[in-house]
């Protein structure tokens, strides 16, 4: 009996470990909760595109859009010259803007690497800048305080051993095609091209906050976990910089520590992100204008109060927002760029307590209409953020009893409130409270009111 019980135990221990998914390490959710700690406290972060395509400064998946071969394109490699790069002026304006750390392109699809790279001699030192742009770049925000972080390209468009495949630019119709293009080619050469870049970026330039990589799209004619060799390359990655944190686009969502947030990108989300019905650490990346890359045509800027609300409705929903800025091919902010950035800096001077430290408000507080609500809990304040001014009060329904002290944000001036003047005794009112307003707006793009509660 006993060895009948011991072959079924074998047996079930053989099946459980063929069929159960890789783990890359164990962390418990306090261990992880503390890593985070300093980006969930952050909230605000630059995102930067950079590479040779901001000389034909028309997206940065020009080559794609326009399929450009790397015959085509190796103009732009040969006369690249950012000559105004001056990575101090950048964090500056990034610190100044309220942003708490960076992530920029170490490469991105074309297969341009900023880095200097013993792998290959398609990187900034090869061109005519003949320097390493990442070192100035990490020495630049690090002495601004700034947390740094790598984008790094799964894609590369001009490697010779990447496979043509949906979103190559010279994507083709039929497998037959696909193919007698790719004979010759050697996914596994990649990866390894792939993996020792990335162990470049995350060993020459010290302690690296955050890692980005992008992207996946499995099926057919697409790549995913298998031709990134993602599980190994994640380990590597967790041995080499235990505290770094990773975005969610290597495929390997299913995996343990696999990633670290989720990234919703161009979009608004509904809701707190949620995986298997439990809300996750999450970060929307969000651009400018319509393009990641420098686009000099393009005019469909946000203004200053959609930048401030993609900000504050990501807080208001526990989490971060990661705005993309594209340089010039000289090396600069564009002016529409440093506008935008300027004017953000202004509000957060003043407000940036209802931004740092700061998640989704209790379901206890009900959000007035036309508001956003965050909450830091460390302190107990609540923060209203008046999308449009009321005029002169605005009630909050269910406040009694919660309420210490009010008062306007960007001065510390007190607003009075009173209990609501409903009808007397009425169900609906006799929990309410009023905030007795001035008639005239302050003089900030969104006021937010800061509720010290009990």
């Amino acid at each position: 009996m006993k060895k009948c019980l011991f072959l079924v135990w074998a047996f079930l221990t053989i099946c459980t470990s063929l069929y159960a998914q890789p783990k890359i390490w164990d962390e418990t959710e306090t261990q992880k909760k503390e890593r985070m700690q300093w980006w969930t406290d952050a909230r605000f972060g630059m995102f930067i595109h950079w590479g040779l395509y901001a000389m034909p400064a028309r997206h940065e998946w020009v080559k794609n859009q326009e399929r450009i071969t790397n015959e085509g394109y190796q103009k732009y490699f040969e006369l690249f010259n950012p000559d105004l790069y001056n990575p101090k002026e950048w964090a500056k304006m990034c610190k100044e803007a309220g942003m708490k750390y960076a992530v920029i392109t170490s490469k991105h699809h074309e297969g341009f690497c900023l880095f200097d790279s013993k792998y290959t001699d398609y990187d900034a030192v090869s061109t005519p800048y003949g320097k390493d742009l990442i070192k100035e770049w990490v020495d630049a925000f690090r002495s601004e305080g700034l947390k740094i972080g790598f984008y790094y390209s799964l894609i590369d468009w001009h490697h010779p051993d990447f496979t043509i495949d949906r979103v190559h630019p010279q994507r083709v119709s039929t497998k037959e095609d696909y193919n007698r293009l790719n004979q010759g080619k050697e996914m596994a050469r990649y990866r390894e091209y792939l993996k020792n870049q990335v162990r470049e970026i995350l060993t020459n330039y010290g302690k690296i906050d955050i890692l980005w990589l992008d992207f996946s799209y499995p099926g057919e004619n697409g790549k995913g976990r298998e031709d990134w060799g993602s599980v190994e390359l994640i380990k590597m990655v967790r041995q080499l910089q235990p505290g770094i944190l990773i975005d969610d686009r290597a495929d390997l969502q299913d995996v343990a520590g696999g990633w670290d947030f989720v990234t919703p990108e161009q979009y608004k989300v509904d809701k707190w992100p949620e995986v298997n019905g439990k809300r996750v650490p999450w970060e929307t990346c969000q651009t400018f204008s319509g393009s990641w890359g420098y686009y000099r045509d393009e005019h469909t800027w946000k203004d200053t109060k959609q930048l401030l609300v993609l900000l504050i409705e990501s807080v208001s929903k526990g989490g971060n927002l990661l705005l993309n800025v594209g340089p010039t091919a000289r090396g600069t902010f564009d002016y529409r760029a440093q506008d935008a950035l300027k004017n953000m800096g202004n509000w957060m001077k003043y407000n940036s307590r209802s931004i740092y430290g700061c998640t989704e408000a209790p379901e206890t507080f009900i959000k007035p209409a036309n508001t956003l609500l965050t909450f830091n809990p460390v302190t107990n304040r609540l923060y209203i953020h008046l999308l449009d001014y009321p005029l002169q009060s605005l009630k909050l329904p269910g406040y009694m009893g919660k309420v210490k002290y009010v008062q306007f944000l960007h001065d510390a001036s007190e607003i009075k409130f009173s209990k609501s003047g409903g009808r007397s005794g009425s169900p609906e009112t006799e929990n309410d409270l009023v905030l007795n307003l001035p008639v005239i707006k302050p003089p900030i793009e969104i006021p937010v009111i800061e509720v010290i509660l009990n």
